[in-house]
């Protein structure tokens, strides 16, 4: 085997640190959530079920509007230093939540989280530490934590709110937070940059704003975290219409994203040679889209809807790994936190959207609704991916 098909021990190492800080941080983000709304009940204003929202969704709404100046200021002023700042004040917003009195102040705690936006700065540092041609592996990595945070906070939330309750659980992601900060201390090697030339903030800004191929990736994790929060409206509810209760649904979870992980390896292995690379990308869209077009008629049992769910993770997880390699690949080399900055702002704000419109359609329409939103989405993002352009990888 080539040297240039495996990653280097530092890339490695920094791979499996960086992907550790991203997994801390969203489990810290996940594990609230199947149990934030039954906890806020008890909170003063919290009977105010837009407040409750608000609380969910504020974490997401700093995230959006941090993001770039965040990316930007990693390149101006280094990596490490943005991520630490961005750990503490996670951390202090956690704890304020903890000790939150009442749902304002838990909201606040919540924009406070969320002020900490270091994924740009993270991702960034992701390319500058690793090769074009082992920069896929890195990511999805980093792509496969979303999941697998995602599957443990579903198992572990009911636990943990039996043991220490939502308030000790806001103060286990500050811990966490902390933790996240040893480890960029500890395992993470400086990362060489590229700094920008004075002056060339805004510049730099309107080149990965306008630049067509960089918006074809921009729409693509619009889209793709749009659909995920807009579907997590119907299928919670179609499992327990099936008669899985509540506190079952992570025995759907946890074996779906173990084989959605096994199932997009083929297309994380092959992502160094861009043909393969574009025609993996197109490929787990349309399967995204299909998917989707027979979910009404998989509704009727726990089977149907893991089946649904195992063809919706495989290229979801894929892809969360295609999207952020593409966009360092074509991202200018002093620009590139700028870049992911922007990436990962429209990122959070299809989050945003995507939990708000799902709600909002499923509540006056149905699932018919949400799915028929989802499948718009994916189709926009499938006629532009039609068009995208894959650089070839520079190897180091």
């Amino acid at each position: 085997m080539s040297s240039r098909s495996k990653m280097t021990p530092l890339e490695l190492r920094a791979s499996i640190g960086l992907s550790g800080i991203f997994g801390l941080r969203l489990l810290g983000m996940f594990v609230i959530l199947p149990v934030f709304a039954i906890y806020a009940e008890h909170l003063p204003g919290g009977d105010n079920l837009t407040l409750v929202g608000l609380a969910i969704g504020a974490y997401g709404l700093t995230q959006a509007l941090l993001q770039i100046p965040f990316g930007w200021w990693s390149d101006r002023y280094g990596r490490k230093p943005v991520v630490y700042i961005g750990l503490v004040i996670f951390a202090v917003g956690s704890f304020v939540a903890a000790l939150a009195p009442n749902i304002y102040m838990v909201i606040f705690g919540r924009m406070l989280q969320g002020a900490g936006a270091i994924s740009a700065a993270v991702i960034a540092m992701t390319a500058d530490l690793t090769r074009e041609d082992q920069r896929a592996k890195a990511m999805a990595m980093i792509g496969s934590t979303i999941g697998v945070a995602f599957a443990l906070s579903l198992v572990a939330s009911p636990w943990l709110n039996s043991l220490i309750g939502v308030p000790g659980i806001f103060a286990l992601t500050g811990v966490l937070a902390l933790g996240a900060m040893l480890v960029m201390w500890r395992v993470i090697p400086d990362a060489p940059q590229v700094p920008p030339a004075p002056g060339r903030a805004l510049k730099d800004f309107w080149h990965v704003l306008t630049d067509p191929q960089l918006a074809r990736l921009n729409w693509g994790i619009f889209a793709l975290h749009a659909v995920l929060m807009a579907l997590f409206i119907v299928v919670p509810f179609g499992l327990r219409d099936v008669g899985l209760p509540v506190g079952s649904h992570w025995q759907v979870y946890l074996p779906v994203m173990l084989g959605s992980f096994v199932l997009m390896m083929p297309a994380v292995l092959q992502a160094g040679n861009p043909v393969l690379l574009r025609r993996w990308f197109i490929v787990s869209i349309a399967i995204l889209l299909i998917a989707h077009l027979a979910l009404p008629w998989l509704q009727g049992s726990v089977w149907l809807l893991s089946l649904f769910l195992l063809a919706f993770f495989s290229p979801f997880n894929a892809l969360e790994a295609m999207l952020p390699t593409l966009t360092t690949r074509l991202a200018p080399a002093h620009a590139k936190g700028t870049a992911i900055g922007l990436y990962s702002t429209i990122q959070f704000f299809g989050t945003f959207l995507g939990a708000s419109a799902g709600g909002v359609l499923y509540k006056n329409w149905g699932a018919g609704a949400v799915i028929g939103f989802d499948v718009v989405l994916l189709a926009i993002w499938l006629i532009l991916a039609l068009g995208m352009r894959v650089p070839p990888v520079k190897n180091a």
